[in-house]
């Protein structure tokens, strides 16, 4: 039997002058563990005076969770929070009941050509945690357990595994791992929770002896040790969790109510979340009648 259940190609997405591939959520399967949306940004190069501009967006009922591999972002938000991020840090944004950010690259690196790389998840809340006041944390990257064994770096992002705890405060059980691996070694991810994935930044992997190319989300099979192997230098995200049960999305907001989403997008419409303080810029809601956005996903 394979140790691999699914094996999911991410969707394109174009967020303004760059790509993410997007694996989360898919027609095939829409979360692992609480884990509601996985996007893997870029590389993308900028020129001198070109950068991320993502304009501010509301969220409710869940949190994001921003990891860099290179380059920076600076993080606004309707809490008056202005945090800049840089690899190997994490930033944690629960929503709750809502909350509004932006995200743009930060003056000194527009002033330079520049490199974006960054995986960006969501995490469902919770219903007890759903509607608590937001709350933003930033976590440099000495809060995050990094160790070696036989020629593998993993760092811990967030959540606890092999006897380790990220400092990342969370409100159910988790697991994220940066996973580096030399040529011709090999990492053993334990059974730790019942939901679990890899993602595969670069070529060069394998699991169990299956061949998984590069840009892919394998979602696992709950049973036993996985053997996760590199022929090459190669690098992989591993993550999962325990469900949190039946949740909708639709565009940036999640919820385990439909109802509670359509109160979200009249609230927007209508101008009630809370500004993010020295933007005036803002993504409108997406129109009903564009079929993505017609009705909330389900999603379990």
């Amino acid at each position: 039997m394979s140790s691999i259940n699914q094996i999911i190609k991410p969707h394109l997405k174009d967020l303004g002058g760059f790509e993410a591939r997007r694996c989360l959520p898919q027609n095939e399967r829409q979360m692992v563990g609480p884990f509601i949306f996985f996007d893997h940004l870029g590389p993308a190069a900028f020129p001198a005076g070109k950068g991320v501009d993502v304009r501010p967006h509301p969220h409710i009922n869940l949190a994001t969770v921003t990891y860099l591999l290179e380059g920076e972002l600076l993080h606004k938000d309707s809490l008056g929070t202005v945090q800049e991020i840089k690899p190997g840090a994490v930033n944690w944004m629960s929503a709750g009941t809502g909350i509004v950010h932006s995200e743009r690259s930060p003056e000194e690196s527009r002033n330079r050509e520049a490199t974006l790389h960054a995986i960006q998840i969501w995490v469902a809340l919770p219903d007890e945690h759903e509607e608590t006041e937001p709350w933003f944390r930033h976590y440099p990257k000495d809060n995050l357990p990094v160790w070696n064994e036989n020629g593998v770096t993993i760092t811990l992002v967030v959540g606890n595994a092999f006897n380790r705890a990220s400092k990342v405060e969370t409100v159910s059980p988790m697991f994220y791992l940066d996973v580096q691996l030399q040529p011709n070694t090999q990492f053993i991810l334990t059974e730790l929770y019942s939901e679990r994935a890899i993602y595969s930044i670069t070529p060069g992997l394998s699991v169990d002896g299956e061949t998984l190319e590069q840009h892919q989300l394998a979602v696992l099979n709950s049973n036993g040790d996985i053997y996760i192997s590199a022929n090459t230098e190669a690098r992989c995200i591993v993550f999962g969790g325990e469900p949190v049960g039946e949740r909708y999305k639709w565009w940036n907001l999640v919820s385990s109510r439909p109802e509670r989403i359509d109160e979200a997008k009249r609230d927007w419409k209508e101008g009630k979340f809370s500004q993010v303080p020295d933007e005036e810029e803002y993504i409108p809601l997406p129109a009903d009648e564009d079929s993505e956005y017609s009705r909330p996903q389900v999603l379990s």
